[in-house]
Order: C-alpha cells, then sequence, then structure tokens
C-alpha cells in the first residue's frame, strides 16, 4: 500500500509518499480502503513540518478519511459498509487517512449517512464537521435566528465558510468576519452572510463591554478578536470557540457572562463522542446539508499533488475545500 508518511529526517519531519504493509499501521480493529481524504490547515502544519501535529514518527497524514470496511472484527461493521472517520488522533498518535488502507478502533468509525456520497462526506471533513458541532452547540444552548445576527470570523477558512451557509440556511442572519473583507465579500454573500466586515470594525478601544449588538458567534480564530466578540454579545447569547490562530491567550472579564449570561462554548471535534457524531452527520446530510458544498470545495487532487496544496495553505492563498482522491 502507499501512504504520505511522517518521518524524521536530519532537517526535521519530512512527509513523503511510501510503500509500506498493511500490518505496519497502527492498532485497530476495523480496516478501511480509502476513497478520499481532506486537507486542513492541520494536515498543512503536519505535512510542511511547520507544526507538531504528529507526536510519533513515522506516521501516516492525514485527520480525515472516508472508504469501504476490508475487514472488521468488531459486529457493528462489515465489508463493504461505507463509513467515515474524522479526528480521532489521526496523523496525531494513529496512521492517518492519507493512505491507500487506514486501521483504526471500531469506536472511531461512524457509518455514511446516506444523504452523503463519499466523496461529499471530505469535502465536509472535520472543517466540516466542526462547524456542524459548533451549531449543534448553540442552538442546544437555545440560540434562534430571531435572537439576532450572528458573527462567522475566519471567515474565508473550512469551517468559517460552512458556518455561514449552515446558519443561513437555517434562518440566521450572518455577519462574517474576515482580513479579506474587500477581495472576497462577493464569495461570502453568495454562501449567505448578509454583511462582510474586518476584525476592526469589532474593536472595543479597551472597554471591558461594548454594545450588545450580536446574538451569538462562530469564533475560529481567538485572541483579541474573541474577547471583542463576547463583550458585543447580547443577553444569554452563545460564542462557540474553535480556534486560536490569533494566539491562546484570553484577555477579558467575567462581566459579559455574570451581567449578559453569555455563554462561551468550547467546540473540540477530534474526541467528539460517536452518538454525538453520528447526530452530527445526520443533520449535515439532511436538513443542514451545506448548499454551496460544490462552491465551497473548489479542488479534488490525487496523492502526489497534496505538498502543493499544503504549501499553498501555508501561504494563506488557499480558498475554498481541497478533497484528496486517494484512489487517484
Amino acid at each position: 500500500m502507499k501512504a504520505l508518511r511522517i518521518v524524521d529526517t536530519d532537517n526535521g519531519t519530512s512527509a513523503d509518499i511510501t510503500d509500506m504493509e498493511l500490518n505496519e499501521l497502527s492498532d485497530g480493529n476495523v480496516v478501511i480502503k480509502s476513497h478520499y481524504s481532506s486537507l486542513n490547515f492541520k494536515d498543512a502544519l503536519a505535512i510542511t513540518g511547520k507544526g507538531k501535529i504528529a507526536r510519533k514518527r513515522p506516521l501516516n497524514a492525514g485527520i480525515d478519511v472516508a472508504g469501504v470496511v476490508e475487514s472488521s472484527d468488531d459486529d457493528r461493521f462489515s465489508p463493504g459498509d461505507e463509513v467515515v472517520v474524522t479526528g480521532w488522533f489521526m496523523s496525531e498518535t494513529r496512521d492517518g487517512g492519507l493512505a491507500e488502507y487506514v486501521r483504526i478502533p471500531a469506536e472511531c468509525v461512524v457509518k455514511k449517512p446516506d444523504g452523503l456520497t463519499l466523496w461529499q462526506t471530505m469535502a465536509l471533513g472535520t472543517a466540516g464537521f466542526t462547524a456542524g458541532m459548533a451549531v449543534k452547540r448553540m442552538t442546544d444552548n437555545f440560540q434562534k435566528p430571531e435572537d439576532g445576527p450572528v458573527l462567522v470570523t475566519g471567515a474565508t477558512g473550512g469551517v468559517g465558510m460552512f458556518a455561514i451557509d449552515i446558519l443561513a440556511q437555517a434562518g440566521y442572519e450572518v455577519v462574517a468576519v474576515s482580513r479579506k473583507a474587500d477581495a472576497e465579500g462577493d464569495f461570502l454573500k453568495k454562501l449567505g452572510a448578509t454583511d462582510v466586515i474586518t476584525p476592526d470594525a469589532l474593536d472595543l478601544d479597551g472597554k471591558p463591554l461594548g454594545k450588545p449588538v450580536y446574538a451569538g458567534a462562530i469564533d475560529a480564530v481567538g485572541g483579541d478578536l474573541l474577547a471583542n466578540m463576547v463583550a458585543q454579545v447580547q443577553p444569554y447569547g452563545n460564542v462557540a470557540a474553535i480556534g486560536l490562530a490569533g494566539g491562546p491567550k484570553l484577555s477579558t472579564t467575567v462581566m459579559p457572562f455574570i451581567l449578559r449570561g453569555v455563554s462561551l462554548l468550547g467546540i473540540h471535534s477530534v474526541e467528539c463522542p460517536n452518538t454525538w457524531r453520528e447526530e452530527i452527520w445526520g443533520m449535515l446530510s439532511g436538513n443542514q446539508k451545506p448548499a454551496h458544498l460544490d462552491t465551497i470545495a473548489t479542488q479534488t487532487v490525487g496523492l502526489a499533488d497534496v505538498h502543493g496544496v499544503c504549501d499553498t495553505i501555508m501561504a494563506g492563498e488557499n480558498t475554498g475545500r481541497t478533497v484528496v482522491d486517494i484512489q487517484a
């Protein structure tokens, strides 16, 4: 089998297409013949060696995979079942999905929902699943479209684009936040954003609380931007935090939480329980299936093209999702 394998070299980590044996894969009781994977920012960090994602090496890259069960020692899965795996420490401590086969514990695997093809599950991938998880956490905490506008930061990233699409379909007024507002504004409005603003528009000038303008937010940036947003959310609104591109520190006060009842919801999709996963995938394949999936997933490439795409992602020049056809 072929795999894009991360290895240690004298110059740091390197990822190369490698021939390996199935029995060399990390432990698991389900073997999946990979059809598709996808490329996320986390994959680009791992493959370019610019982030310490693979915590042991050698290790196959790829945090997502969709394919067909080849063999299973677990009664929940049979050969021929179409299945999906996202997260679960693939490309961190387990061999990942950028390989012709994946071996993984059954508790990490979910059956592909009927409303999606294998390609579509990877067009969504971790990015779409994370956006769906954020929306579910918010709506479970009483978020409703009639409450008012919802901010989405990192709007041109995978999570941001899907969050805009899903929220807009559900009837929410979505305000996209992006440093590329001038260049990408029209595209984001096609996905469903009613307005596109820059992060500077949310600056509080050091004040602990701002005018409560927004009903909630899905934030992929963190740092000062997250602190500014929390302080401008209406009473009992929700802010779903999913990223830290702007830094891991959060400099805010308790005022939004105890004076306005704002909820800060942490979104960690890697270890999301499978009972949750099945429900979220059901939503993403049903009434919350993104209407612009083909627009957001802009390209499908083979394993040999992955390095080039990852370089583009790290340079900040990539827009849209990339699906990897493992069989190509």
